[in-house]
């Protein structure tokens, strides 16, 4: 049995990246970057106006000013601005050369005859100058980034309209047991409802990546070895859930291995999730996750969610936040790190909610992240900082 960092830096160690695509900009939500994005232009390209109003020199302020031309948006100033005069100007238009301001249109009055006369004592420049936030060739977007809906803007903004991503891992996801039925059928005595293989679909759904759904497999050496031998021949990662412990009808790590399989640790001081499975295929990886729900949503998120991204080309850490303990949290068996599960219920505080081990998907459901106990340490008193991993 292995700790948790030792654990997790094998899996990241193992993966090696997929390779690159072109993809369209409407289909490069939560990709990774496999490329550094460069601007094509500078940003704003041109003094550009924060505001509807005057542009003038600031030197003229006190005076009436003589209104020359008007600016829209999207057009080109076809005249300077000389002492006495001024422009009126909309949001995001050119600034005319000879302005260094702005003024407001609640800050003048006319004067009639097209003039106009400033009426308070100060005012901003209301000028975004040109390259302020990006100059042409500067790296918007580095490579290994995942893209969210702000950097689709960004890839967006500088023309960018087929970035270069990371390829998606080929996922298959399999769950082994007799007592499994799917979650449409209403389970009979001593069933249960598969729901290992829609939540770890799920996990991957919200990475971008389209799972391939083995189903249910029964407790059978020829019938599992026969879904892991197609899983790996069609896939790039293989996540079976159940059958990974030591029972007698915990067939997966036997089978793996006389599929060639290399295992490189079977279990890991981490609770749920002791027996976990992590292996080396010729074409591929494997992770064997317990088969209690809460086990394997847990073991995706701290194991598997990060090997993922690696082999997208992408380090991916949990977002973090410390807080306080709202009531003190006690354990008798300190031999493995444990994860707990906390709702929020204050801008410093969180606390522990009901949970009945590693069976009761639904205390997840009412969590907002989770803490971890590190071991050797048996009590986390009140008040005391933790760590808190968002869900």
């Amino acid at each position: 049995m292995i700790e948790f960092k030792q654990a997790l830096q094998i899996v990241l160690d193992s993966a090696r990246p997929l390779g690159s695509e072109r993809v369209d900009l409407n289909q490069a939500l939560n990709r990774v970057l496999a490329e550094d994005v460069p601007s094509d232009m500078d940003m704003p390209p041109f003094d550009k106006s924060k505001v509807d109003g005057y542009a003038c020199r600031r030197a003229d302020l006190s005076r009436e000013l003589v209104v020359v031309e008007t600016i829209p948006a999207g057009t080109q100033p076809t005249r300077q601005i000389a002492p006495g005069q001024c422009a009126k100007i909309m949001t995001g238009a050119v600034v005319p050369p000879g302005a260094d301001c702005v003024v407001m249109i609640e800050q003048t009055e006319q004067t009639g005859d097209g003039r106009i006369r400033f009426t308070t004592n100060e005012t901003p420049d209301n000028i975004f100058p040109k390259a302020q936030d990006v100059r042409q060739g500067q790296v918007v977007l580095p490579r290994g980034a995942r893209i969210g809906p702000q950097y689709v803007a960004v890839l967006a903004s500088v023309g960018r309209v087929r970035p270069v991503v990371a390829k998606l891992p080929r996922v298959a996801v399999v769950a082994g047991g007799d007592e499994l039925v799917d979650p449409g059928v209403k389970p009979g005595p001593s069933q249960i409802r598969n729901s290992n293989s829609a939540q770890l679909i799920s996990q991957l759904g919200a990475m971008g990546i389209a799972a391939h759904d083995y189903g249910a497999v029964k407790d059978v050496a020829a019938e599992v070895a026969r879904v892991l031998k197609a899983a790996f021949a069609e896939n790039d990662v293989v996540l079976v859930s159940g059958g990974v412990s030591v029972g007698d009808f915990d067939l997966v790590p036997s089978i793996l291995k006389q599929l060639g399989v290399k295992l490189l640790f079977e279990k890991i001081a981490v609770k749920p999730g002791k027996p976990t499975i992590f292996g080396l295929a010729e074409s591929g990886y494997c992770f064997g996750l317990p088969g209690n729900p809460v086990s394997t949503f847990v073991i995706f998120e701290l194991f598997v969610k990060p090997f993922l991204y690696r082999l997208m080309g992408c380090d991916y850490t949990p977002v973090e936040v410390q807080m306080r303990l709202s009531e003190p949290v006690s354990r008798k068996d300190t031999e493995r790190q444990e994860w707990i599960p906390v709702k929020i219920v204050s801008r410093e505080e969180v606390r522990p909610v009901e949970y009945h081990g590693s069976g009761h998907i639904l205390a997840l459901c009412q969590a907002d992240g989770l803490i971890r106990m590190e071991i050797g340490v048996s009590r986390i008193e009140k008040a005391e900082q933790v760590s808190v991993t968002l869900s």
